[in-house]
């Protein structure tokens, strides 16, 4: 069994079907190694993977919720990042 004194590590795991890895889970492991190898034994038991990556938990950053607002509103200001911003030629066909 594993040590929850050892660090954690996020797991994404490549379908045979996808071209994106999609996050999966976690578990802890002493290394990257082990951790990709218990990744496979947990993860992978249906050979439903093509790929693994794991990520020490510690490595990842992610937005703050309270922040939210703030930080995705400001695009709603600037039209010009909208395509109808733009006045296109009619001879301009498929666009």
């Amino acid at each position: 069994m594993s040590n929850q004194s050892e660090p954690l590590w996020e797991v994404f795991i490549r379908s045979k079907q996808g071209l994106d890895h999609k996050h999966v889970g976690s578990l802890h492991a002493a290394d990257a190694k082990m951790a990709i190898e218990n990744a496979r034994d947990v993860y992978t038991r249906r050979m439903e993977g093509v790929s693994i990556w794991v990520v020490e938990s510690k490595y990842i950053h992610a937005t703050n919720p309270d922040e939210t607002e703030s930080l995705f509103d400001p695009a709603n200001d600037k039209v010009y990042r909208h395509p109808t911003f733009y006045d296109l030629p009619d001879e301009l066909k498929y666009m």
